[in-house]
């Protein structure tokens, strides 16, 4: 009678062939165990970042311009009534944005005949101007005000930054403006007032001159009108 078997191998296969098919099997199984996890991959934010020289401090300015235009040409395009109704500011808000219209064509052409290039990424770019309440002529003007300020400082800012003497007087010349322009809002909110001491200092080292702010503190910013769209100084020049 034959002795039954003790192997625990599988029907139909021998020893060693059972043993060489588990083998392969814990290989793979190491093999699996090694690899890892996929990864998601990191999510990126858009960014617009400027080039260095006066290239890029030229595309800084036009991003300004810009910023401020879309915004004027969103509310004349359907002010709100009571601004309506109160004509002369509606007439004052016009001729700023007719100003600032001129300003922007002017520092295209001013890059294009210099040999520059035009961000057309910034060409490009919508605004959200939600956290504005523009339905009212308060409301209105408190927006106007407030980029009005920001571009002040902002060109107080990077007039160091250009190098090439005709181009600094063309930007003086449009700084004057950008200040006449934020007296002017300022007037229509409170009569009189012109400056205030939250733009002007009016103690200190720096009494009686406009705040100053660096490219990338207003770019800062200004990057909450551009959301998600983030901007960058890039290789804009700081010193």
């Amino acid at each position: 009678m034959p002795e039954a078997s003790t192997s625990t191998t599988p029907s139909g296969l021998s020893r060693r062939t059972f043993l060489t098919h588990t083998g392969v099997a814990a290989a793979s199984l190491l093999l699996l165990t090694a690899c890892p996890d996929p990864e998601t991959p990191p999510l990126t934010t858009p960014t617009i970042s400027l080039t260095g020289g006066d290239e890029g401090v030229l595309n800084y300015l036009y991003l300004l311009e810009r910023t401020a235009t879309e915004l004027y040409d969103k509310v004349l395009a359907n002010p709100p009534a009571d601004l309506t109704a109160a004509a002369a500011d509606l007439g004052v808000l016009r001729d700023i944005n007719r100003h600032n219209t001129i300003h922007r064509e002017l520092l295209l052409l001013t890059i294009s005949a210099n040999g520059f290039t035009a961000n057309s990424n910034i060409g490009g770019l919508g605004f959200d101007y939600s956290s504005f309440t523009l339905t009212t002529r308060v409301g209105v003007l408190a927006a106007a005000q407030s980029l009005a300020d920001l571009t002040v400082a902002a060109y107080c800012g990077a007039a160091r930054l250009l190098s090439t003497p005709v181009l600094l007087r063309l930007y003086v010349k449009m700084m004057a403006v950008k200040a006449r322009h934020a007296a002017a809002v300022r007037d229509l909110r409170t009569p009189g007032s012109f400056a205030g001491s939250d733009v002007v200092p009016q103690s200190g080292a720096d009494a009686g001159l406009n705040q100053v702010l660096t490219p990338a503190e207003v770019l800062a910013e200004l990057s909450k009108y551009t959301a998600p769209i983030q901007l960058s100084v890039g290789s804009l020049p700081t010193n």
